[in-house]
């Protein structure tokens, strides 16, 4: 799992911009979003979708997060850059 994403980018004056965002204590900050979670296998009940699709669903999360050390994202648009780079 990745300890630290870095975000660079460029304002519109054209000075640069690096953003440093710890991944720990940003799961931490997020984690009541978990609660939605058990919403969801209660709405899949409550609809009669199959939960077979759940543990796929769970498992390409997981292998997205263990490929996240190393990846780049690149964007502009207009007088914008973004850069990410997940270390």
């Amino acid at each position: 799992m990745p300890h630290l994403v870095t975000v660079r980018g460029h304002r519109s004056d054209g000075r640069r911009l690096r953003l440093y965002v710890p991944v720990l204590p940003l799961l931490l900050v997020l984690s009541p979003l978990l609660l939605a979670v058990p919403a969801g296998l209660i709405a899949c009940l409550a609809t009669r979708v199959s939960l077979a699709v759940v543990p796929a669903a769970l498992r390409g999360a997981g292998r997205l997060l263990w490929a996240l050390p190393g990846t780049r994202f690149e964007m502009e648009q207009g007088r914008t850059a973004l850069l990410i780079s997940v270390r």
